[in-house]
């Protein structure tokens, strides 16, 4: 078992333990669910980053659920990823201003969002001011532990690539004190994203991150299987002559 899967067992297996993790059950094997999500997305809300923000990238887990209803409901523009980026339109666009408030709740669940989203490609995005990321584990300086999947880094180089993140946008993730460190303990690869804000249900932390951003897609990260299965891949492969 190599460091990063280590940390996941031990986060996994303590927000079991403590009773902390909440639907969907077993926490392991995803970005789990855990008791205070709400609060830690009113916590985000609070910070400049969010209240700046007019167009938020959020990935698609419960926990961070509460945070995509509240960016409907503060009037901005969310986008999701199409799981697996599998479609060529590998973003849904969620716009407030085109669904009825009172389904603002219901809107950005996993299982309901293509009812009322738009898919588009990643160019209609434009400027992403906060990058909302989903996570296992975080270190206080801003070293992240996805599910293990790499998607997230992916999107992120993609939009990197296209220009549509930059060095003003806000990369921030929402978690529960049990899956903070202090340091990481696990190797930071080129491709992993650097956290700018953790926020948990008691506290904001600004990572003042010393890790450097992805500097687009991690073509060494790539496999064949993805180049061929991922659309945009496979497009910005061949602009870039990988």
């Amino acid at each position: 078992m190599n460091a990063k899967s280590d940390v996941r067992e031990r986060v996994w297996d303590a927000l079991e333990s403590a009773g902390i993790a909440r639907f969907p059950f077993p926490p392991h094997g995803r970005i789990p669910n855990f008791d205070g999500a709400d609060e830690a997305a009113e916590r985000l809300a609070a910070t400049d980053a969010w209240r700046d923000a007019a167009v938020v990238k959020a990935n698609p887990d419960a926990p961070q659920l509460p945070a995509r209803r509240r960016a409907l409901r503060d009037g901005k523009t969310l986008y999701m990823a199409v799981p697996r980026l599998r479609d060529p339109e590998c973003f849904l666009e969620l716009d407030p201003e085109r669904i009825d408030p009172a389904e603002y709740d219901r809107a950005p669940a996993l299982s309901n969002v293509e009812e009322y989203a738009e898919a588009v490609r990643p160019a209609a995005l434009g400027h992403v001011d906060l990058v909302l990321s989903g996570s296992v584990a975080v270190s206080e300086d801003g070293a992240r532990v996805g599910k293990g999947e790499g998607f997230s880094d992916v999107e992120f180089g993609v939009l990197v690539d296209l220009g549509l993140v930059d060095d003003e946008t806000t990369v921030a993730t929402t978690v529960h004190e049990r899956q903070v460190v202090e340091a990481a303990t696990w190797p930071v690869a080129d491709h992993d994203v650097p956290m700018d804000l953790v926020v948990t249900p008691e506290r904001t932390v600004d990572t003042d991150t010393p890790y450097a951003r992805p500097v687009g897609v991690d073509w060494d990260a790539v496999s064949d299987e993805d180049r061929a299965e991922i659309p945009i891949l496979a497009e910005l492969a061949a602009e870039s002559d990988r």
